[in-house]
């Protein structure tokens, strides 16, 4: 017999998850189809968004081959019927305050400290690069982990080691860029390219690193069809980008630099979204999504 769900206390909400206490050392992290753009949380939900991000991290984090949260399967006993699929069970650990990103393109938030600095993150680039350019090499590009609505700020290796000291900032560096490279390289074989992503980490009893909170999805990562990927423009991505052009767009009617709330989306870009997000998994994983567990029924 599963246990309800409220039969857990209830930690806290991000823009995605939601995160209960199953005991002193595990928790339920349980993922909803909301979905955010431009620091809004947007109406309708993406039908089985929370699942196709739980499905995706299951996947990376047993091809990844490296110590990850995970303290149960997708279908664990602890979980709830009614979240089963779109929950982890997963070993309580105290997490790093950075957010660890690495870049092997050069687009969003990187394109514009490029422009600005011709570095990123203290990182110094080569000249004459543009929208999507491939770097010479991927790179680390810490950010702080900002409070719900606010910005994460990107920032210099030498905060992360004035933040963590020199081992850990090192450690993390090595981490995110050794992931990174292994996710890049399986995505490469399947005709996609990683431009860039970011991962969580914990500490265990050791003091060592552990990957946590999601990892690889299209939420936390940006892909690229390698097929049509051409430098010098934005490219197509896996993600949100449906739903971020309609509201930038005339359609929508809406001025992200005002204080009105975004209008509700349209049945057509919640379905392309929904659509989206499910190829990205299937076209990864090489799985079919309609196999992933789901909400058990009359739960």
């Amino acid at each position: 017999m599963r246990p309800e769900l409220q039969s857990y206390r209830h930690l806290a909400s991000g823009k995605v998850r939601e995160i209960y206490e199953i005991d002193a050392d595990t928790l339920l992290l349980v993922a909803t189809d909301r979905i955010s753009a431009y620091d809004h949380i947007l109406s309708p939900a993406i039908g089985d968004k929370g699942r196709i991000l739980t499905a995706m991290s299951f996947f990376w984090f047993d091809v990844l081959g490296v110590p990850n949260h995970l303290a149960g399967g997708p279908t664990d006993e602890r979980i709830p019927a009614e979240v089963v699929g779109r929950s982890m069970v997963v070993r309580r650990l105290p997490m790093v305050q950075v957010e660890c990103v690495a870049r092997g393109y050069l687009t969003g938030s990187g394109l514009a400290d490029y422009q600005a600095t011709g570095s990123v993150c203290g990182v110094a680039l080569p000249p004459g690069l543009t929208e999507a350019s491939k770097l010479p090499e991927p790179i680390f590009t810490p950010a702080t982990k900002a409070a719900q609505g606010d910005h994460d700020e990107n920032i210099s290796f030498e905060r992360v080691v004035e933040q963590e000291g020199a081992e850990r900032a090192e450690a993390l560096r090595a981490a995110t860029l050794d992931i990174y490279s292994r996710g890049a390289t399986l995505a490469a074989e399947r005709g996609i390219i990683l431009a860039d992503t970011k991962f969580e980490f914990g500490l265990g009893d050791n003091g060592e690193l552990v990957l946590a909170d999601e990892v690889l999805t299209p939420d936390s990562s940006r892909y690229w069809e390698a097929a049509t990927y051409e430098p010098g423009k934005v490219q197509p991505s896996f993600d949100k980008q449906i739903v971020r052009n309609w509201l930038t767009g005339p359609e929508s009617g809406w001025d992200k630099a005002s204080d009105t709330p975004p209008p509700l989306l349209p049945d057509d870009v919640v379905e392309r979204t929904r659509a989206r997000y499910i190829e990205a998994y299937e076209w990864i994983t090489q799985k079919s999504f309609d196999e992933w567990p789901d909400a058990e029924v009359g739960a």
